[in-house]
């Protein structure tokens, strides 16, 4: 199956957290999308793996993204190394994605910006005739995808541009709060970490609302680029 725009995550909910409204919007466009959670999050203060691969298909539902996949790595620990590479690798070429998105380069949690630059060499790397994969046993065709962003997680990044989402912020909240164990349940007995705030939820929601207010709009979701962004014309400007 071939993929317009395909999601990179270290954890499930990342790409909720990060880009959700964004998916929302694409596939409401027509377009195919896909999401690749890098781990299972089993080192997640609350809840445990499986719960989270159960709330991780309930999320891709709410979605509506064509595929939702995890490579299982070590959480907190897996590296940006050959073996780790060609495991992304493997996902770029089956997918074909047009864009690919993935986290932060900076961020508060070392799996995010370790990901990311995991992410963006294996995006490079999956156009080199020379690097071999195999999909079960058929020998797999190089790709790049043509564009990689980065979206925005818990720390403040000056984004590149900003996606008008007015409209799909719901999307993005309902499948966030598809992980019941992760995040604000006041009824919950279990510890509380940085993300188990109501602050925490409301500050997905408000940051939203201040990128959509710099740009005129109700709601926004920003991204850096790793290379200059361009426009066809002034006309395709908001």
């Amino acid at each position: 199956m071939k993929l317009d725009i395909l999601v990179f995550g270290a954890h499930p909910d990342d790409a909720e957290l990060g880009c959700g409204a964004t998916i929302a919007k694409e596939i409401s466009l027509g377009k195919k999308v896909g999401i690749v959670d890098l781990t299972r999050g089993e080192l997640g203060t609350r809840g445990y793996a499986d719960l989270r691969d159960i709330e991780a298909a309930n999320a891709a539902k709410i979605l509506g993204v064509s595929v939702r996949e995890n490579l299982r790595f070590a959480d907190g620990f897996f590296t940006n190394d050959k073996k780790h590479q060609l495991e992304v690798i493997k996902m770029i070429r089956k997918y074909q994605p047009e864009i690919v998105l993935c986290n932060a380069t900076d961020d508060r949690h070392i799996d995010h910006s370790r990901g990311s630059k995991l992410v963006s060499d294996a995006c490079f790397l999956s156009g080199l005739l020379k690097i071999e994969t195999l999909l079960g046993e058929k020998p797999q065709e190089k790709w790049r995808p043509k564009q990689v962003y980065h979206y925005i997680q818990w720390k403040n990044i000056e984004p590149d541009f900003v996606v008008d989402v007015t409209g799909f912020i719901d999307i993005k909240e309902k499948s966030i709060m598809a992980y019941g164990s992760q995040f604000f349940n006041s009824n919950s007995l279990e510890p509380e970490t940085p993300i188990t705030s109501k602050n925490f939820i409301d500050s997905v929601n408000y940051r939203a609302r201040d990128l959509g207010r710099l740009i005129g709009v109700d709601f926004a979701e920003g991204y850096t680029s790793e290379r200059y962004v361009a426009v066809e014309n002034f006309d395709k400007l908001i």
